[in-house]
Formats: structure tokens, C-alpha cells, sequence
């Protein structure tokens, strides 16, 4: 039964990722802001961090790929990008500590990077027309603010489940 721990919070936080997105799609709050759930992300981050790397990269392909078939026009720039920063993470946390504040940090410059990434390839094949700086302002601190938001109530109680994970998977 605990197998299927992981694939089913990983299926919760895919599909609450869709619910918010489509909560904040639109004009939300009277603001033209654009709110981006990145909850997969932030998932695959405390998977790398506190589980293990190969983990965290196999979750992340896998989950990549689904968002790509479900949600995108382009197949492919989640399911490179997400293992990519997973790797990313996991060799950055070998030089800092694993602490919940840097998990933070490191997790919100991940969703960043991410964010820059999709609006680079959405604006070289001409899918957006938004300039750097709207995009800045529009997208990207929204964003960082509303995944903060949900680092900031659910750090914890993530770090402890893909803790107890690891550890009873190492007992069996």
C-alpha cells in the first residue's frame, strides 16, 4: 500500500495544479495579473531534496511528459525542463544545506527558471507577444508570490511525507 503513496500525491498535486489554474485563469481579483501554479514543481523539489535524485528525475519525466499531452501545444519543453532542474537541484543541494529555509529559496529560483524557460520558447515560436518586462511584472512575480504562498503552508507537511517515504523505503 505505501508504493502508492508517492504516484498518488503526485496525481493530487497534478490535478489540484489544474484546479488553481483554473481558478486564477482570467481576471482574478479585478488585476490582469497572471497567477502559474507550479505545485508539480515545488513537488519534484522536495522529491529531489529530501527522497533521492533518481526519484525525483523519474517523477519528473513522467510527470513532464503528462503535462505536455495535457496541458501544452508543444510536446516536450516540460519533459526535458522538469528533469533538467531536477538534476539541477540535486547537485546544487550537495554544496548547500538541506535546511527548509534553503529548500525555499531553492525551490522558488526553480520555478523561476522554469517560468523563464516557458516564456523563452513560447516567445521564440511567436506564442506570446508579451515583452520581457510585462512578462516580468504580469507573470512572473505573481507567480513567484502565489508558489511561495504555497511553499510557505505546505513545506512541512511535504518534507515530512517524502521523508517517512524515504525512510520506510530504506527499511524494506
Amino acid at each position: 500500500m505505501k508504493r502508492f503513496i508517492l504516484p498518488l500525491a503526485a496525481l493530487v498535486f497534478f490535478i489540484f495544479e489544474s484546479l488553481l489554474a483554473n481558478l486564477f485563469a482570467g481576471h482574478v481579483f479585478g488585476s490582469e495579473k497572471i497567477f502559474v501554479p507550479r505545485f508539480i514543481l515545488i513537488f519534484i523539489a522536495f522529491l529531489t531534496i529530501y527522497g533521492s535524485r533518481r526519484t525525483g528525475m523519474i517523477y519528473a519525466f513522467f510527470m513532464g511528459l503528462a503535462y505536455d499531452v495535457v496541458y501544452t501545444e508543444i510536446l516536450g519543453v516540460y519533459m526535458y525542463a522538469l528533469p533538467a532542474l531536477a538534476y539541477l537541484i540535486s547537485k546544487a543541494m550537495k554544496v548547500l544545506q538541506a535546511n527548509l529555509f534553503i529548500t525555499i529559496f531553492v525551490t522558488i529560483f526553480s520555478v523561476a527558471v522554469l517560468e523563464f524557460v516557458d516564456y523563452e520558447i513560447n516567445f521564440l515560436i511567436h506564442f506570446t507577444k508579451m515583452g520581457f518586462s510585462e512578462f516580468v511584472s504580469v507573470r512572473l512575480w505573481p507567480t513567484l508570490l502565489l508558489n511561495l504562498i504555497f511553499l510557505i503552508l505546505f513545506s512541512l507537511p511535504l518534507k515530512a511525507m517524502v521523508e517517512k517515504l524515504k525512510l520506510d523505503e530504506e527499511i524494506e
